[in-house]
C-alpha cells in the first residue's frame, strides 16, 4: 500500500505557480511518494468541463521519496479542480484536499474526496492601483453627523424625529403595520460629512464607502425611491458634488452603494402608494417601467427581495431597465461617476446575473478606468454558488473586490479562540491560494459593517444567538471588565487589519468605542465628543504606520503559525518594486501577535537567512537584538508587534 504521499498546494515546490492563474499560464503539479512504494502509475485528475487524466512522470528521487509531476495550460477562464490517482498492481489510492476544502496539506484516501481548486482569471485582469493602498471607511449617513446649521432636520412626513442624537434606534415594530419600519432619522447629512472631512484625514482615511444615499423612504435607503437623486435629508446633486470635490482636495475618494437587485415599493418605479407623479408598475401594466418587476398576479402579488413586499425585486436583464442603470450615457452607473464618485459597491451581488456585472464593470470602466466595483459577498468569492449556478465574479469581467466577511470571522474565531493559530493561518492562505492576487490585494478587510453586530460588542463576549430580546439588546452594554477585555483584543484585530494584504474598512464609530448588537444597535450615532481616546489614538497610529510603509500595503505575503496562540507573518519590499511590480520603498517586516488573554509567549524566530543584528519594534520603539540568527521574545497577553528588519543593522 501507499505509506506516504504527500502534496501541498500552499507550496510552490508542489504547485507552480501558486495560487490563481492568468489563462494560458502553465500550471506544474507535483507530489511525492515514498519510495519503498510500488507504484504502477500515478495520475493527475483534472476537472474543466469534462475529466482529464493526465499521467504523471517520476522526474526524480530524494531522501527516499519519488517525485512525480505533471504541468497543463489553465486555457479556460473558470475554476479547475484535481485531485492525485495512484495506482498500485493491487490498490488505487487518491491523495485529495482536506476536508475542510481549505487547500495546503492534503489526505490519503481509498476512495475519491475533495478536490483542490485552481481559480483562472482573465490575462490582462487589473483592479486600481490607488484601491490596494487606501484605508476605507463606511458610513451610514443618518447615524454619522448632522451638517445643518443650528442642526436642523430637513423632515418628511411619515417619519420620526429623534430629539437626541444620543438616543438608542428605533427597534420596535409599528403597532399599525406590526413591522420595523427603519423610519426613524437622527440628522446626518452630506454636509456633516463635509464637515469631518478633517477628522477622517487625521484618522488616516483615502476612502468613503457611504451606504445608500439615493432618495428612499426608510433610513437605510436600500428600498430606492429615485436613482437619479440624492435624498433630500441627505443633500442634494449639488451638495454630493461639493463633497466629492472637498474630499479629493483631503485625498479622499467616495464609493457609493447600489442597489440594483430590487427597488423600494414606494419609488418613482412601483409607486404602490401614489406618492410619486408617476404610472408606476404597481399602478398599471402599461408602465413604462411595468417590464422591471416580476409580478405573479398584478398588482399586489409580486417577487420582492427575501420576501419583504417594501423591496419589490426587478428583472435585472429587462432591456429598458439595462438601458436605464448600465447602458445610456446618462445611465446610474455613469452618472454618479461623472458627478465624482469613485466606484460602486454592488448590494445583495450574489442576487444579480453575472450578464449584469459584465456590462456593469465595462460601462463604469468606460468614463473612468480607475474605477472600483466592489461586491457584497459573505463567503468565498472564488466558488460561490448562487441560485445553482457557479458565479464568476472575480475571473476578470466582473467585480475587483468583495467585502471580506470571512476576514472579519477568521479574527474573531481566531481572538476568541475557537480557532488555533495554524486554522486562522488555513483560512487566510485558503482565501489569498484562491484570490486572483489583484483581487486579495484589494479586498475590503472589515471587522464591522451594517449588517453585523459591533466589533467591541462581539470581542467582549457578549451573549450570542437569541438569548437575549430585543429590549435586552438595546440595553446591553458591556461591564468595565469585558469591555477592557473587548479593547485589548480590538487593538489586535486592527493591528491585522491595517498590516495584513487587503483595503482595511474602518465601520463608522469603530474607531470610537460604539457598542451594538445587529440592526438597528449596530447603527447607533457617532459619539461626537465622547469617544473612547484610547481606541482612537491606537486607530491612528497604526493606519499611521501603514501609511508609512509600502510593504505593509502591496508588499509580500508570508504568513506562519509559531504555536497555539502566536501567529506571525512577514510583509516585504526587496529591489524597490512591490508584488504588482510598481516602483516603491523598501522595506521588511515581521507582525507577531499573541491572542492569549492571560499568558505570556516566549517564542524564538530563525532569522538567519536575512542576516540582520537588530529589530524594531515601531509600536513600543524599542529595539530588539537578534542573537546568532534568532530572535527571542516575550509576548504579552494580548499583545501585538510590529518589528521593522531594516531600521537597525
Amino acid at each position: 500500500m501507499v505509506k506516504v504521499a504527500y502534496h501541498n498546494s500552499y507550496e510552490i515546490f508542489y504547485r507552480n505557480p501558486f495560487g490563481a492563474v492568468a489563462e494560458e499560464e502553465r500550471v506544474t503539479i507535483r507530489i511525492k511518494i515514498s519510495s519503498t512504494t510500488e507504484v504502477n502509475k500515478v495520475y493527475l485528475m483534472i476537472w474543466k468541463d469534462i475529466e482529464e487524466n493526465i499521467e504523471m512522470i517520476k522526474v526524480y528521487s530524494n531522501e527516499g521519496f519519488d517525485i512525480y509531476e505533471a504541468s497543463f495550460i489553465a486555457d479556460k477562464r473558470g475554476l479547475i479542480w484535481y485531485q492525485f490517482l495512484i495506482q498500485l498492481n493491487d490498490k488505487i489510492y487518491y491523495y485529495c484536499n482536506n476536508d475542510e476544502m481549505l487547500g495546503g496539506e492534503g489526505i490519503l484516501l481509498d476512495f475519491q474526496g475533495k478536490s483542490y481548486q485552481i481559480t483562472v482569471y482573465k490575462k490582462d485582469f487589473k483592479t486600481p492601483n490607488w484601491f490596494k493602498e487606501a484605508v476605507a471607511y463606511q458610513i451610514f449617513v443618518d447615524r454619522f453627523y448632522n451638517g445643518n446649521e443650528n442642526g436642523n432636520i430637513d423632515a418628511k412626513q411619515n417619519i420620526v424625529i429623534h430629539s437626541n442624537w444620543y438616543e438608542t434606534p428605533e427597534y420596535k415594530e409599528n403597532p399599525l403595520t406590526g413591522r420595523y419600519e427603519a423610519n426613524d432619522f437622527f440628522g446626518g447629512n452630506l454636509l456633516g460629512i463635509i464637515k469631518k472631512l478633517p477628522y477622517l484625514k487625521k484618522l488616516g482615511v483615502d476612502v468613503l464607502y457611504l451606504n445608500p444615499i439615493f432618495e428612499a423612504y426608510s433610513n437605510h435607503k436600500y428600498d430606492t425611491g429615485d436613482y437619479t437623486k440624492i435624498d433630500s435629508m441627505f443633500g442634494s446633486n449639488e451638495i454630493f458634488k461639493e463633497l466629492c470635490k472637498k474630499a479629493k482636495e483631503f485625498g479622499i475618494r467616495i464609493i457609493l452603494d447600489g442597489v440594483f437587485n430590487h427597488t423600494g415599493s414606494d419609488s418613482v418605479y412601483f409607486n404602490k402608494y401614489g406618492r410619486y407623479n408617476s404610472i408606476g408598475a404597481y399602478q398599471s401594466k402599461d408602465s413604462p417601467y411595468y417590464k422591471w418587476y416580476r409580478f405573479i398576479e398584478h398588482p399586489d402579488k409580486y417577487e420582492s427581495w427575501w420576501g419583504f413586499d417594501t423591496l419589490p425585486s426587478v428583472n435585472e436583464l429587462e432591456p429598458s431597465y439595462m438601458d436605464f442603470i448600465i447602458r445610456n450615457n446618462d445611465s446610474i452607473a455613469k452618472m454618479w461617476i461623472k458627478y465624482g464618485a469613485k466606484g460602486w459597491r454592488l448590494d445583495v451581488v450574489d442576487e444579480i446575473p453575472d450578464e449584469f456585472l459584465e456590462e456593469f464593470r465595462k460601462e463604469v470602466k468606460s468614463i473612468d478606468s480607475d474605477a472600483v466595483i466592489i461586491g457584497e459577498v459573505w463567503e468565498d468569492a472564488s466558488n460561490k454558488i448562487s441560485y445553482g449556478k457557479r458565479r464568476r465574479y472575480l475571473l476578470g469581467e466582473e467585480l475587483d473586490s468583495v467585502m471580506n466577511y470571512p476576514f472579519r470571522n477568521m479574527i474573531i474565531n481566531f481572538l476568541l479562540g475557537r480557532w488555533d493559530a495554524e486554522r486562522f493561518y488555513k483560512a487566510i492562505m485558503n482565501i489569498y491560494e484562491n484570490y486572483p492576487r489583484e483581487c486579495f490585494y484589494s479586498l475590503l478587510n472589515l471587522l464591522g459593517s451594517h449588517d453585523v453586530a459591533r466589533i467591541l460588542t462581539v470581542l467582549g463576549d457578549a451573549p450570542e444567538g437569541n438569548v437575549m430580546s430585543k429590549e435586552e439588546k438595546a440595553k446591553f452594554k458591556l461591564t468595565y471588565e469585558k469591555r477592557e477585555l473587548a479593547k485589548k483584543r480590538l487593538k489586535v484585530a486592527v493591528l491585522l487589519q491595517m498590516t495584513l494584504p487587503g483595503v482595511p474598512c474602518i465601520y463608522y464609530g469603530d474607531e470610537a468605542g460604539l457598542e451594538g448588537y445587529e440592526d438597528p444597535f449596530n447603527r447607533r450615532t457617532f459619539p461626537w465628543e465622547f469617544e473612547d481616546d484610547d481606541i482612537l489614538n491606537y486607530y491612528i497610529k497604526i493606519i499611521k504606520i501603514r501609511h508609512q510603509n509600502d510593504a505593509l500595503k502591496t508588499g509580500v505575503f508570508s504568513p506562519f503559525a509559531i504555536n497555539d496562540d502566536v501567529f506571525a507573518f512577514f510583509r516585504y519590499i526587496e529591489n524597490g518594486f512591490d508584488t504588482f511590480n510598481n516602483s516603491k520603498n523598501n522595506g521588511h517586516f515581521l507582525i507577531i501577535v499573541n491572542r492569549n488573554p492571560v499568558e505570556s509567549q516566549n517564542i524564538s524566530i530563525d532569522l538567519k537567512n536575512l542576516k540582520k543584528r537588530a529589530a524594531y519594534d515601531i509600536l513600543k520603539e524599542s529595539k530588539i537584538d537578534i542573537e546568532e540568527g534568532y530572535l527571542h521574545l516575550n509576548l504579552n497577553p494580548l499583545d501585538g508587534m510590529i518589528l521593522s528588519l531594516d531600521s537597525i543593522e
